[in-house]
């Protein structure tokens, strides 16, 4: 498998750096938001769409997570919303990062924040196959809950 991963900076991204890890022993790199218009205030329950200024070419058999960042999660309440968000190994437009504001403020993301994590992650993909029966578990049909908490 091809360990590089090709960033398209795309036109209005004048100046931000390519997506990088913080640290070496880090899982995931940092996305950083293209707001050349000027910050982006995200109100309370409120959804944005926030542009990254970058496209990507993955290897071949691996997807992009995109994942909060939890310092903003635990201060601010920013989310994302469809976490953890994948971008497929085919998608060649600009990575866009959803955050939702699940605090109690309004919160304003400023170009070149940093806003959300992405994680390279296998892929697999098996054979579908409709089947007349399952193999039986001790678990069998039982969820949300079903295992208790102790």
């Amino acid at each position: 498998m091809m360990n590089t991963i090709k960033f398209l900076r795309l036109a209005h991204n004048a100046d931000l750096p390519l997506p990088a890890y913080a640290t070496p022993g880090a899982a995931g790199m940092d996305l950083r938001a293209c707001l050349a218009d000027g910050d982006i205030v995200i109100e309370p329950g409120a959804i944005a769409l926030i542009p990254t200024g970058f496209a990507v070419e993955l290897p071949p058999a691996t997807e992009m997570q995109i994942r909060p960042r939890s310092g903003l999660a635990i201060r601010s309440g920013i989310l994302n919303p469809n976490s953890p968000g994948t971008v497929d190994e085919d998608y060649r437009g600009e990575i866009q990062v959803a955050l939702m504001n699940a605090g109690h403020e309004a919160f304003a993301v400023a170009h070149g924040d940093r806003i959300a994590q992405a994680v390279i992650a296998d892929v697999r993909r098996p054979e579908i196959v409709e089947a007349q029966s399952l193999a039986g578990t001790v678990r069998g049909a039982g969820g949300f809950g079903s295992t208790g908490v102790k």
